[in-house]
């Protein structure tokens, strides 16, 4: 299986999560079934089946995520020296250079990827037309509404 890139900080997330999943919502749904057994017929136990599903998603959960880690490979930027080339987990500032407006975005792993905090995942359109360009350089970005040119402004290693 190939090595899927991730920051630092997006393993961190990961391994936080799988640890309240393992040391917190397991133990609250064992307790939960156990509970709901006590209450007699299993066939009509609302409670039972509720606890059981949810025993399903976290145990799915949990496998998801010690997958995902056992396929990561993490790349910390802030150990890299900066370049001002764009790589894999850099902080881009750019302009677009039709309307001026500025963006910044993280590039990030798949998982990591979240628009609202402006982290976009290195498989983006905007990610691929970025990497391997230095400040200066101007990005032509492939959109359903047409190509848009960016100026890439600032690289930060964040």
């Amino acid at each position: 299986m190939s090595k899927v890139p991730m920051t630092a900080e997006g393993e961190k997330a990961l391994r936080e999560e799988l640890a309240d999943l393992k040391k917190v919502q397991r133990p609250r749904i064992v307790q939960a079934i156990a509970e709901a057994r006590e209450h007699g017929d299993l066939k009509e136990n609302a409670e039972y089946h509720a606890a059981r599903e949810q025993q399903s998603f976290c145990e799915g959960r949990i496998q998801e995520i010690e997958g995902k880690l056992s396929n990561a490979q993490v790349i910390d930027v802030k150990s890299i020296t900066p370049s001002g080339k764009v790589i894999f987990g850099t902080t881009v500032t750019m302009v677009n250079t039709e309307t001026e407006q500025e963006v910044r975005y993280q590039i990030v792993g798949d998982d990591e990827a979240n628009v609202k905090i402006n982290k976009i995942s290195i498989s983006s359109p905007i990610a691929r037309a970025l990497i391997g360009k230095e400040e200066g350089d101007v990005a032509v970005v492939k959109t359903p509404g047409g190509e848009v040119e960016y100026e890439i402004d600032k690289v930060e290693h964040i």
